[in-house]
């Protein structure tokens, strides 16, 4: 399945021939979205329906897991009150979810530096042990060594850059750090700005847990550097208490990792080219700023 853009009429007879007590509710369009396709259902709730080629399994692993998690988390997440069944007129599951207001922070980035200890105490609440039947990724809270080839191709976006050399250093780093020993805990996977929604400034919601899987939390602790504005990193990590040396180490080569997937994908998006977000690339290269600024 490739990258497909539904239309509300679709919608429409999807609601009323699995749930017509929906069916009648405002429905309107959502600008953003990667592996799915969004609308707004009424005030309170959001259908979802995947678009890419591996948006199925990840909105499975989302209406399987994010119930289980999502009473312990101290922010609002779309979580599934309704699943869609593939049919003849959609081949593939779909959802129904909680609606999360606010702008996403690569529109509105979060400005204000006491969300600092807003997502500290979110991944606080995340970071807990996983089940052994928890989904892995391979490309997600794993040791920084698996993906040297992968970021290869990502540092050329850069090599222009007065910062590359800076850049790789922190990266180097963060491979030569001690893998993490502890027992995999549970990570969003994917937090970068279009993943989390801002209201005042103020970090106000995490959507899309698609990628959640379990790992090192290093991964989603880069978002100190790609969510958090300017001086709000080192608040953040006292905040969350439970991040050593190394393991802050591996975060800054995840949140370089996180940015130049940014920053290419944003090119991309000025370039007008598919799959590109124009909204991305300045938020990469806010993220390297900070990354080498402390």
């Amino acid at each position: 399945m490739g990258e497909l853009k539904f239309e509300q009429d679709l919608v429409r007879a999807l609601l009323r021939d699995q749930h017509p007590d929906l069916a009648d509710l405002e429905l309107r369009d959502v600008a953003g979205g990667w592996d799915n396709q969004h609308w707004r259902l009424g005030e309170e709730l959001a259908v979802r329906l995947p678009r890419s080629e591996r948006a199925p399994d990840l909105l499975h692993t989302e209406q399987t897991w994010l119930p289980v998690l999502a009473e312990r988390l101290p922010l609002p997440t779309p979580t599934p009150v309704r699943i869609g069944k593939p049919s003849n007129l959609f081949e593939h599951t779909w959802t129904i979810v909680r609606w999360v207001d606010g702008e996403p922070a690569d529109r509105a980035p979060i400005t204000r530096v006491d969300a600092a200890e807003v997502l500290a105490e979110f991944l606080g609440a995340l970071h807990h042990q996983a089940p052994a039947d928890a989904p892995a990724s391979q490309t997600r809270g794993i040791p920084l060594a698996g993906l040297q080839e992968v970021i290869g191709g990502w540092l050329e976006v850069i090599a222009d850059h007065s910062d590359a050399d800076a850049v790789r250093e922190v990266w180097e780093k963060a491979v030569a750090a001690p893998a993490w020993q502890g027992a995999p805990v549970w990570l969003h996977g994917d937090l970068h700005p279009a993943n989390v929604v801002v209201r005042d400034g103020v970090l106000a919601g995490v959507i899309d847990f698609g990628d959640m899987c379990a790992g090192d939390p290093a991964t989603d602790l880069s978002a100190a550097w790609i969510l958090l504005p300017s001086g709000a990193a080192g608040r953040f990590f006292d905040a969350y208490e439970h991040a050593d040396e190394a393991t802050t180490a591996r975060a800054r080569g995840w949140a370089v990792m996180r940015a130049l997937n940014l920053i290419w994908i944003g090119q991309r998006g000025r370039l007008g080219l598919p799959g590109g977000k124009p909204t991305w690339e300045p938020a990469g290269y806010a993220t390297l700023e900070r990354v080498l600024a402390g």
